[in-house]
């Protein structure tokens, strides 16, 4: 009986900044074409789990799996060439380079010249907004649209598992519409997505299962459905009164 790999594995994972540890004993798998959500309050520890998965925090205990080998310790754009791409909080995008060229930032790695001209294509078409502004500086863009840039400059790093932390952070309610439907047509198209993010409702909504982190710790996981019916979740995350 043949046996599935996820294409993401935590296998107790701790983090730890200084002497505090930020994350402790973490399990967590993405399987091919999921998109999974990791929900918690702020300082649960997610931010510090994906920026350890991505090589840009080390990681004090465990390991971490990509296709079925260990990454810990691998540099973070050896990552990116291998399809392992984030998209962090607060954008990250460079504010005074044009749309065009940060764009084409998603494809330094890449020498695929007519397929890189493909896929910057699709994205605008993903984003016709960005289309109407190529050469405006990005920094001029509002948050909704550095948002789009940030992930359209992702994709066209033709990811195999994208990270997305808090991408509605700080946006109106109709570019959070937005942005969910685009992060939807992503995984639609194949990418399997790991996301984090506040809206705890449209994030177990949008996914396929979720997990839960409280004070560094999983706490809870399951089908996404199932944590959306969940008492205590809706209590602690959806602004519902739990049932006495």
């Amino acid at each position: 009986m043949s046996t599935v790999t996820p294409l993401l594995e935590l296998r107790d994972l701790d983090v730890a900044y200084g002497g505090i540890r930020a994350v402790r004993g973490l399990n967590l798998t993405v399987n091919r074409g999921e998109l999974v959500c990791l929900i918690g309050a702020n300082g649960a520890g997610k931010s510090t789990t994906l920026r350890a998965i991505c090589g840009l925090v080390p990681r004090a205990g465990g390991d971490i799996l990509y296709d079925g080998r260990s990454i810990a310790g691998v540099p973070s754009y050896l990552l990116v060439r291998e399809g392992l791409v984030m998209v962090p909080e607060g954008r990250g995008i460079f504010g005074q380079l044009t749309i065009e060229e940060n764009l084409a930032m998603g494809a330094y790695s890449r020498r695929d010249i007519e397929q890189i001209r493909r896929d910057t294509e699709h994205v605008l078409e993903i984003f016709p907004r960005l289309r109407e502004r190529l050469k405006q500086s990005a920094g001029t863009l509002s948050g909704g649209e550095q948002q789009m840039l940030a992930m359209g400059r992702a994709m066209i790093s033709r990811p195999r598992l994208l990270l997305l932390d808090e991408p509605s952070m700080g946006l109106a309610p109709i570019m959070v519409d937005k942005i969910f439907e685009v992060i939807e047509t992503i995984s639609n198209e194949g990418v399997t997505i790991l996301l984090i993010e506040q809206n705890a409702k449209l994030a177990l909504e949008a996914s396929n299962r979720g997990y839960v982190m409280e004070s560094g710790r999983m706490i809870l996981d399951g089908p996404s459905q199932q944590l959306l019916d969940d008492p205590k979740v809706r209590a602690a995350y959806l602004g519902e009164e739990e049932a006495a």
